[in-house]
This record gives structure tokens, sequence and C-alpha cells, in this order.
């Protein structure tokens, strides 16, 4: 799934099957991976929370406290905002399926369904917390949240219905949001985008409400 999502915007292969490595841990003998999640505070104190992956956690840490004070916040003490987030299941379909090809080497076809019947369909399996209409690149699709201890299960039976899933994980989503406006909410979203572009953040989650 996530190596057809970086194909399609244009993301090289050589790097795809880097970070396949570096997932697998081949050729990485010897190299112990960290999966950590950091919190603190941005501009105008908004909420952060930082999911991480690192062969050197000293290194990570160091590297997020300083780009927590670059952009105007500063880290905190665990559980300083986890509170206020819930920990759920998400999963993006695109309401259709996919139609073997008839032809060798040619690639499957992608088929519209009913939005509406997908939804119904959808409906039946349990765990599901709530559903949402959304676009991916102009096809109609859905957004499925469930309970994170269930996201699973219900992955599974969508895929058994024959849906096309284009994203499955576990979120962490804010109870209580922060709104912002004009160049404050710009100086939010920049503190954010900064978090995300170091190599070894996974997710940034925040309180900042979008507009």
């Amino acid at each position: 799934m996530y190596i057809d999502k970086a194909k399609e915007v244009g993301f090289p292969q050589d790097k795809i099957e880097k970070a396949i490595q570096k997932g697998t841990g081949e050729g990485s003998e010897g190299v112990i991976y960290d999966d950590s999640t950091y919190e603190g505070f941005g501009p105008f104190g908004i909420q952060i929370m930082v999911d991480t992956l690192t062969d050197n956690k000293n290194r990570t840490v160091a590297e997020l406290r300083k780009l927590f004070e670059d952009v105007g916040g500063n880290m905190g003490d665990e559980g300083s905002v986890a509170w206020n987030f819930d920990l759920k299941g998400l999963i993006v379909i695109k309401c259709g399926h996919m139609e073997k090809s008839d032809k060798f080497g040619k690639d499957d076809k992608f088929v519209k369904d009913d939005t509406e019947e997908v939804m119904l369909n959808i409906m039946e399996i349990e765990g599901i917390l709530d559903i949402q209409e959304t676009t991916l690149n102009g096809t109609p699709g859905l957004e499925i949240y469930t309970d994170y201890r269930d996201w699973g299960k219900v992955r599974d039976e969508i895929n058994r219905l024959g849906y096309v899933v284009r994203e499955a994980g576990i979120i962490k989503e804010a109870k209580t949001y922060k709104e912002l406006e004009g160049k404050d909410l710009e100086k939010a979203e920049e503190a954010l985008e900064k978090l995300e572009e170091n190599e070894d953040v996974q997710g940034v989650w925040s309180n900042l409400k979008e507009i």
C-alpha cells in the first residue's frame, strides 16, 4: 500500500528500497531501532505529539528539543499533552474495487462502486466508530474511524469485501482544539512542517484546528 502511494508521488525507487531495508532491518546487523513518542508545545501553545523511529535515541531527542525551541515552543514531560489525545484506528478507502486484467502483463483496472452502497456494506462491520466521506485524487472515498484495538480486524474485513485500502494505521486525535488565524496559523503550520521534515519522525499530531 505504501509502496504504491510512494510511486504515485514520484518517490525514487532506490529510496523506496532503502526505506524497506530500514524497516525490515536488512543490511543493518546489530542496529536496534527505537519506537518512541514525544510531547511538547508549539507556537501559541498548540499541543504536539511526535512519533519517531530511530537507531540513535539520544540524537533524535536532541534534534527534537532544538526543533521545538526553533519554532517557538518547547518539549514537555511525558503526559503533558497526551491527556488531550485519543488513540484511534483510521482506514481510508477508495469507493471501488480492482478488476483483474484479462491480458497478461497489463495492470488491473479500478472500477468505481456506488458510495452509498459501499458505506452501507462497511457499516455492518463491528468495531467502526465513524465514517466520513472524502475524495482521493478525484475519486470518492471514505475515512473509517475505529477503536485502536479494532482497526486491524476492521481493515481485514474491508479487504475481504474487496475495496481498495489507501491508508490504514493508528492516529492520535485531539479531544479539544486550538483555533488560530492569519499569520499565527501560518506560523503554527510551518512549525508542524519543520517537525515532519526530520528523518526520524514518523508522524506529527497536534490540536491545531484545521480551517
